[in-house]
């Protein structure tokens, strides 16, 4: 069976996930650590695992079982970046590695064992190669095919840190296995239901019953189970070298002496994508200080980035919120400059028409925020929240236009119109900035209340701002929304009662009651 299949080597870092997200928040690995998604724990260090932190279990039950146990989440692009430099170490020493995830890679196992002699010499190479790059713990399986050699290299052990299936033995060894590892729960819940626990039970199964009963996906997992991963291993495309790095000696304490320093590296970056044909739209700055800390942000352009506009960005990441000529709180030992992504220049050619006034806006709004600072021109995007007011979010130019409160998570009491038919839930044209006191009378003149109930005490029938004479009749209305915000405080509770009103001059108003003070929020066109 192996003749046809490719000889692989995998290697695995255990608990990558964990040494990741504890590098890049100043933590030691060797802490009682969880890492988590989507509320339940992704990977665990060693230390929580031995106080009972099991992965799969809520945030709750970890910190149930430990109670000195620090919560990180998981972020995928600090995952995947924080291994980016350990494949280019094994890289150094063997080509054609390819990524199967943040922590995992495989390579093909004839080069490395033709070169060093033996399998089992190629993968020592490897392993001590990652120790002198300090990753520690890593574990290599060899076996035929892809799947079998991680199977292999899961069930090493730190005094054996390299398992080698012999050719043509990964059905005998992956037979005991659970069906677990197949890593498709759905399949695996039917079959331990079917009384199929192991892999090899599952491979004793015919070919074509099983694509019948479980199509094409339990096909996949059959032939994996078998041993007879064919999958090929292709190893990355290796990028060009891009990273720019500026060291000071001696460190530099001046933002001024900073940005100009850079000068000539961002010109030397520019240079270098343009013959490539490329231009920088997403630009990573790592600033390295005497105390020994890293401030790493990622920066994005409406365009693509010039040297100047690499300047301005290292300028302001630095000064934050003082001037050009501020003094740093730690002096600069080095500046990295990391094009994140970098795009091909045909896909930011200009249209058919051109693109001159687009590029004259951003010339313009970069050169204000050039002289005033990174957050004098801003951007308006829609967030989460309750009210329209709180849902607008200021985002600086250049900046990604994520809102600080997520839009798509539930907002109990948020604006919804009645009747989503004559009553969308859109956000309205205008929001005040400052909400205009307005009047809401009934048919006999008497101002409408709203009881602890939600009751109308009568019909809105006109509506009168406190800075006109003029009543506008109300000819449809929607309302109440009652909503109880920070009720936990008595001193900053407040409850409102929501209204929609339309007039008859075609406006659509959104008004609030508290207590018995009406206020116009926004209107609708």
């Amino acid at each position: 069976m192996g003749g046809g299949l490719t000889r692989t080597m995998v290697i695995w870092v255990p608990d990558w996930p964990v040494a990741a997200a504890a590098v890049a928040t100043g933590r030691s690995p060797d802490e009682p650590i969880a890492v988590l998604e989507k509320g339940k724990v992704l990977a665990t260090s060693a230390t929580a695992r031995a106080e009972g932190v099991r992965r799969g279990q809520r945030a709750r039950d970890a910190q149930s079982r430990c109670p000195e146990l620090v919560v990180l989440k998981y972020d995928p692009v600090i995952d995947a970046r924080a291994f980016d430099p350990v494949i280019s170490c094994l890289e150094a020493i063997t080509p054609g590695v390819q990524v199967i995830r943040p922590g995992m890679c495989a390579l093909k196992a004839r080069g490395p064992a033709r070169f060093y002699g033996t399998e089992e010499a190629a993968a020592e190479k490897l392993l001590d190669r990652l120790e002198t790059f300090d990753v520690h713990g890593s574990r290599i399986g060899i076996a035929d095919g892809p799947f079998a050699a991680e199977q292999a290299a899961r069930v090493s052990s730190a005094r054996t840190r390299v398992h080698v299936v012999p050719p043509d033995g990964s059905p005998e060894f992956l037979a005991p296995l659970s069906v677990d590892v197949l890593e498709q729960p759905a399949l695996t819940d039917l079959l331990r239901r079917l009384g199929l626990r192991s892999l090899g039970a599952f491979a004793q199964l015919p070919r074509t019953e099983v694509l019948t009963r479980f199509g094409p996906d339990g096909a996949f997992a059959h032939r994996l189970a078998r041993g007879s991963d064919d999958r090929p291993v292709t190893g990355r495309e290796i990028p060009p070298e891009l990273t720019r790095t500026l060291d000071f000696e001696p460190p530099v304490d001046r933002v001024d002496q900073v940005a100009f320093a850079v000068r000539a590296i961002a010109d030397e970056l520019i240079a270098r994508l343009t013959e490539l044909g490329l231009v920088c739209t997403t630009l990573r700055v790592e600033v390295g200080t005497e105390s020994g800390r890293i401030h790493e942000r990622e920066w994005l352009h409406p365009r693509w980035f010039t040297a100047a506009d690499v300047v301005d960005r290292v300028r302001w990441q630095l000064q934050g919120s003082g001037t050009a000529t501020s003094e740093l709180t730690s002096p600069v030992v080095r500046i990295r400059l990391i094009p994140d992504q970098a795009d091909p220049v045909g896909a930011h050619v200009d249209g058919l028409w051109g693109g001159g006034p687009d590029e004259r806006i951003h010339r313009a709004l970069s050169r204000v925020q050039s002289m005033l600072g990174h957050g004098a021109v801003v951007s308006v995007v829609i967030g989460g929240g309750r009210g329209f007011a709180e849902r607008q979010t200021l985002v600086p130019w250049g900046d990604p236009p994520v809102p600080a409160r997520p839009p798509d998570q539930p907002w109990p009491g948020a604006i919804t119109g009645a009747d989503p038919k004559r009553w969308p839930a859109l956000a309205p044209t205008t929001v005040f900035p400052e909400p205009i006191p307005a009047k809401v009378f009934a048919a006999d003149g008497t101002q409408v209340s709203v009881s602890a109930r939600g009751e109308l005490s009568a019909t809105p029938t006109g509506l009168q701002l406190a800075d006109s004479n003029k009543i506008h009749p109300i000819t449809a209305w929607a309302g109440p929304w009652l909503t109880t915000e920070r009720w936990w405080d008595p001193s900053t509770e407040s409850r409102q009662a929501r209204f929609q009103f339309q007039t008859t001059d075609t406006r659509a108003w959104l008004f609030t009651l508290h207590q018995t003070t009406w206020q116009a929020q926004a209107t609708y066109d």
